[in-house]
């Protein structure tokens, strides 16, 4: 493999996670996406307390996202070897974490009373 290309990163991953549970994985987070940019349109700002309340989610979604990843690749802490598998690692804690505060603004955001919050 000479050149890293999106459709060899879409191979991996399919081969990693399955075509289906991949794909799954993939229309959610588009869906998470589309729906914080509804909330962002209708809301016209980002909400303070909304954001600070799923921050605090962020270490849960960085482990569920490690262990899932690990149990998916059936490997475990003891297999880390070198610098790029340190770097996989950081990044998959970073993306469940960030996927995780996405989803726990859009849950407040929906979930939210009009007459409480005053809009």
């Amino acid at each position: 493999m000479k050149e890293l290309t999106l459709e060899t990163l879409i191979a991996v991953f399919q081969e990693i996670f399955g075509a289906a549970l991949f794909w799954t994985m993939v229309a959610v987070a588009i869906i998470i996406t589309l729906a914080f940019i509804f909330v962002l349109i209708r809301d016209r700002s980002i909400e303070g307390r909304y954001l600070a309340r799923a921050e605090l989610s962020a270490p849960v979604g960085a482990i569920a996202a490690i262990l899932f990843v690990q149990y998916m690749t059936n490997s475990g802490f003891s297999d880390i070897g070198g610098p790029i598998d340190i770097i996989v690692l950081l990044g998959t804690g970073v993306a469940g974490a960030g996927g995780l505060i996405f989803l726990a603004y859009v849950v407040q955001a929906f979930m939210r009373q009009p007459d409480k919050d005053g809009y």
